[in-house]
């Protein structure tokens, strides 16, 4: 006769619910909010940052702010071949499901065209009361700081005794044909440039402008970083960049033989443009407490000084900071007037027609 196996309780022991106790908030947290523990269980928060700005100069910053707030930053870069445009495609995509929390952009207009289309929240920073009203958005889905000219750099050695260039007429002169260059203006602050140009010389001139590039030969490279190393080596002799690049090359301890020229300074120039990075939180934002501590410590006027006095010498926006000497010639400069809600309502339409014409 067989003997009956003792049934088994089908109620969990009381360690196992212990255990359950534990491991179902931890795994709630992670799914829900998407924070993580540090070895004794306890939620760590963290942000998820998209930064445009070159890594280089922006980690250490970032990781500044780790260190103070214990906050974790999730950051993800841009490289330079798809400088801005890359983050901005994956914010779009994401948008039914957003991973990012911050969107640190190195130009204003895609971040205008994302608030234009509901991609931002509002947010308004008590770090950013200190900065001008052109460079914060109406509706406060978005703020500029540290900023950067678009200025010439130009080879000393190769240059000799000819005139230096000053104005962005020079770049179709056939004088310099096949001797300057810039970036092919579909990604970052030149796509934001041309797009500028637009909306101050109008469709016809700048079409002029842009088909005169082509016939001069201008050299078209992969980014600002590249042009300014194709420059710096004498690849050429000069051609459109940004004052963080140009500054990266001056100050390089090799002693490269570069200026800069702050173009169309004169009484029928357009002037040199000037281009805020900007800071902007996502709507529905996955961590917007957290959110908001980064973007309130991106905004201080300390942060902006901090990337000023680094290698991208960023140019500060804050009225604190004005008057604070600078590396950059910055004295007199004649800044272009134009309207960054405009630019950024036109960039996507913009960016089509550019392809028509620089994608070979």
């Amino acid at each position: 006769m067989m003997k009956r196996l003792p049934r088994r309780s089908l109620s969990p022991s009381l360690p196992a619910l212990a255990l359950l106790s534990i491991a179902l908030p931890a795994l709630a947290c992670t799914l829900l909010t998407g924070c993580s523990s540090d070895g004794d269980g306890d939620p760590v928060r963290e942000v998820v940052l998209y930064c445009a700005h070159d890594q280089v100069h922006a980690e250490p910053l970032v990781r500044e702010f780790e260190r103070k707030t214990g906050i974790k930053v999730r950051a993800e870069y841009d490289i330079e071949a798809h400088k801005t445009v890359g983050l901005v495609r994956r914010i779009r995509e994401e948008q039914g499901r957003p991973r990012c929390d911050v969107f640190w952009n190195n130009e204003v207009a895609h971040t205008v065209s994302l608030a234009s289309d509901g991609l931002l929240a509002a947010y308004d920073s008590p770090s950013a009361a200190d900065i001008p009203a052109q460079f914060r958005d109406p509706e406060r889905r978005w703020t500029g700081f540290g900023a950067r000219a678009r200025v010439f750099i130009v080879n000393t050695d190769r240059l000799g005794d000819r005139a230096a260039p000053d104005g962005m007429w020079d770049l179709v002169d056939p004088a310099w044909k096949a001797d300057c260059g810039m970036a092919r203006p579909l990604t970052g602050t030149t796509l934001t440039h041309v797009a500028a140009l637009y909306t101050v010389l109008g469709e016809e001139r700048t079409r002029e402008y842009l088909d005169g590039l082509r016939a001069n030969e201008v050299h078209l490279t992969s980014g600002n970083a590249t042009l300014m190393r194709q420059v710096r080596e004498s690849n050429f002799t000069w051609g459109w960049t940004d004052t963080d690049d140009y500054w990266v090359a001056k100050s390089d301890p090799n002693g490269y033989a570069v200026d800069a020229v702050f173009p169309d300074g004169g009484p029928d120039g357009v002037g040199t443009l000037l281009i805020p990075n900007t800071v902007a939180i996502l709507a529905n934002a996955p961590h917007p407490d957290e959110a908001r501590a980064l973007v309130d410590y991106l905004l201080t006027a300390e942060f902006e000084a901090k990337l000023a006095d680094s290698r991208s010498a960023q140019i500060p926006v804050h009225e604190s900071l004005k008057g604070r000497p600078h590396v950059l010639p910055l004295d007199g400069v004649k800044w272009m007037e134009v309207d960054y809600a405009e630019v950024g309502a036109v960039i996507d339409e913009r960016f089509e027609e550019l392809k028509e014409m620089f994608l070979d």
